[in-house]
């Protein structure tokens, strides 16, 4: 009976050690509004050679729209650049929005979409981050999605509820094959920016559910390789801890990421 009880143990070991490794972390930095060129230039010199290697942690910095060609120009071979947002349609009488082949055209890997800034600021709705994922998809850009609660919705015990709704309406008609070039990112809009940080477990909960919702959408399989990060406040601080939980997969940072020092120091913090 021991013998079997330590074999069955054994085999959860790996189980738990393979699916690890099917994730790859990924950390990325949004910059939001911040950086003039020489600035950003300054930071992609700093960090570019400094990256861990691409093959055990994916990094990415999302920039203004104007600064990414001259930072592809210069992002090595281990960090990718990536675009803060697209419009749903890939050409027309949209002034001011940024198109799907345009940024393709660039070289751009990763977009984000549907950051509690483009929903509470510009009125994003869940159906619009719908169509964004799709415009995305069909340009061969890989979304970074972003979902999280308010924090009356915490206070009131609906975070499980705004996740559930945020997902299904966000992968309404998004393919199970689809769901391989998609990371979620969990940020508690209560978080953001306030120098609040949810505590790792309630950021590996609520990873843990949104991997449930993925699960009861796609399968067990999709959900077990899908990489969730978190996004709230994560500095070189707390970043190892948030890491280190079951579900979390790598971390969307923001103002911790506009400095070079830092965000080298958080992108090697998710090697294994």
């Amino acid at each position: 009976m021991l013998l079997r009880a330590i074999a069955v143990m054994t085999v959860i070991a790996i189980n738990r050690k393979e699916k690890e490794n099917m994730r790859k972390p990924i950390i990325a930095g949004n910059w939001k509004m911040f950086k003039t060129r020489d600035e950003a230039l300054f930071f992609i010199l700093q960090v570019s050679e400094q990256m861990p290697n691409i093959k055990d942690v994916e990094t990415v910095v999302f920039a203004q729209a104007p600064l990414m060609r001259c930072l592809i120009k210069r992002q090595g071979s281990n960090l990718r650049i990536g675009a803060q947002n697209l419009f749903y349609e890939d050409e027309g009488a949209y002034t001011g929005e940024i198109s799907g082949p345009l940024l393709k055209s660039y070289k751009v890997d990763y977009v984000l979409i549907g950051h509690s800034e483009r929903r509470a600021y510009f009125h994003e709705t869940d159906e619009i981050v719908n169509k964004k994922i799709k415009a995305a998809l069909r340009n061969q850009l890989k979304p970074i999605v972003c979902v999280g609660e308010l924090l009356e919705e915490r206070e009131n015990n609906q975070t499980n509820e705004v996740l559930e709704r945020q997902i299904k309406k966000g992968f309404e008609g998004i393919k199970a094959i689809d769901m391989k070039n998609i990371v979620i990112a969990y940020e508690p809009v209560w978080a953001i920016g306030t120098g609040k940080t949810a505590t790792a477990e309630m950021a590996d909960e609520a990873c843990g559910y949104i991997r449930k919702l993925v699960s009861d959408l796609y399968g067990k399989v999709v959900a077990e390789e899908i990489r969730i990060q978190y996004g709230g406040s994560v500095k070189p601080e707390n970043i190892k801890e948030l890491l280190s939980k079951e579900n979390i997969d790598g971390a969307l940072i923001g103002g911790a990421s506009l400095d070079p020092d830092k965000f080298i120091q958080m992108a090697n913090a998710a090697l294994k």
